[in-house]
C-alpha cells in the first residue's frame, strides 16, 4: 500500500502502538498526541527517524532469530486487521506462528531501556499492544522477540487476559466515541502536539477582544511565574557547572573521570544572513523570504 494511503487508513481506527498512550502507561507519547495523529489532516508523508527506520529494517532479522531459537516457523501477513465488532480497534501484526493460535511482535530495544527487560520484566504499553492484537485477531498467546542494544536477544510469551481486554476495549471506546469521532481533544498536556494543536485551532487572532479569565486561573498564573523562576534559577546552575567544566577542559574537545566523559565539540554550520541579503540582493530576498504568522505567549504584570 502508499505510505501515504496507509497512514490515511491508520487514521481509520485505533491501532497497537496506541493503546499504552491511551491508557497513560507510555512514557513517551500521550493521549493527546493519540487523538491529533488521528484527525489531523495529512497531506504528506513525514520522513521517517533513524528509529523507526531500525525497527522496520530489523524486523526480518529478530523475526528469523525467534525462529531459529525456538523451531517455530512464522509467516507474514501484512493485512490491515480489524476487529469483527468494535471497527475502531485495527492491528498490523508482524508475524503469525504457523501451527499455533498465536503472533509475533518483533522489537528493537535501545540499551538504554534494557532494565524494562530484565527477568520476567515486560513494559506496559507493549502488553496492552499484545492484549490489543490478540482481541483483534481472536489469537490466545502473543510472543515478542526482542534485540536489545543491537547484541542482545531474548524472546518472551505472553497469554490472553480477558479481564485486561475488556479494560483495553472500554478505554479504546471511550477514546474513539467521545474524542476522535466527536472532535473533542482529551484533557490538554505539554506535549508538542497540544501546542501545534492550540496554535492551528487559534490561528486568527482578534485584537479587539479581551476575555475576563475566571478566578481560578489567577492560582495557575501564580504557579506558573513560580516554576519559571524556578527553571531560570535551574538554568543558572546548569550553566554554572557547564562554565566551570568548559574552563577545565581549555582548548580539549573530551574530559573523562570515572565513566563519565565530557564533550565540548567544535561544531561549523553555514547560515544565510538575512539583513546582508536584503542589502544586497533585495529582489532576491523578496523572492525566497516567506511570511509565517505565530501568536507568542506571555503573562505580565498590570
Amino acid at each position: 500500500m502508499d505510505k501515504l494511503l496507509w497512514l490515511k487508513e491508520r487514521q481509520k481506527g485505533i491501532g497497537g502502538s496506541d493503546v499504552g498512550a491511551i491508557m497513560g502507561v507510555n512514557r513517551w507519547k500521550s493521549p493527546f498526541e493519540v487523538y491529533v495523529d488521528k484527525t489531523e489532516d495529512i497531506t504528506e508523508v513525514k520522513e521517517s527517524g533513524e528509529l523507526s527506520y531500525w525497527g522496520s529494517t530489523l524486523e526480518e532479522v529478530v523475526a528469523r532469530e525467534f525462529s531459529i531459537r525456538t523451531g517455530k516457523k512464522v509467516r507474514k501477513d501484512n493485512r490491515q486487521l480489524i476487529h469483527k465488532i468494535y471497527k475502531f480497534m485495527m492491528g498490523n501484526i508482524d508475524r503469525r506462528i504457523v501451527g499455533e493460535n498465536a503472533l509475533l511482535e518483533c522489537i528493537t530495544v535501545n540499551a538504554f531501556r534494557a532494565k524494562e527487560w530484565e527477568g520476567e520484566e515486560i513494559p506496559p504499553s507493549v502488553i496492552l499492544q499484545c492484549q490489543h492484537y490478540m482481541e483483534v485477531i481472536g489469537v490466545d498467546n502473543c510472543y515478542i522477540a526482542a534485540l536489545i542494544g543491537g547484541q542482545k536477544f531474548i524472546y518472551k510469551k505472553i497469554e490472553r487476559d480477558e479481564e485486561l481486554i475488556s479494560m483495553i476495549i472500554e478505554a479504546e471506546k471511550d477514546f474513539w466515541i467521545n474524542h476522535v469521532e466527536k472532535r473533542i481533544p482529551p484533557k490538554l498536556d505539554g506535549s508538542e502536539a497540544a501546542s501545534k494543536y492550540l496554535s492551528k485551532t487559534f490561528k486568527n487572532i482578534d485584537k479587539s477582544l479581551t476575555v475576563n479569565l475566571k478566578a481560578e486561573y489567577k492560582n495557575k498564573i501564580n504557579e506558573y511565574l513560580n516554576i519559571k523562576d524556578q527553571m531560570k534559577i535551574l538554568d543558572e546552575a546548569l550553566k554554572v557547572i557547564e562554565n566551570t567544566l568548559k574552563n577545565e577542559l581549555g582548548n580539549a574537545e573530551k574530559g573523562s573521570v570515572e565513566n563519565f566523559q565530557v564533550i565540548w565539540k567544535g561544531i561549523v554550520s553555514n547560515r544565510i544572513d538575512s539583513k546582508v541579503l536584503k542589502e544586497k540582493y533585495p529582489e532576491i530576498f523578496k523572492d525566497v523570504c516567506r511570511q509565517s504568522i505565530s501568536r507568542r505567549f506571555e503573562i505580565k504584570t498590570v
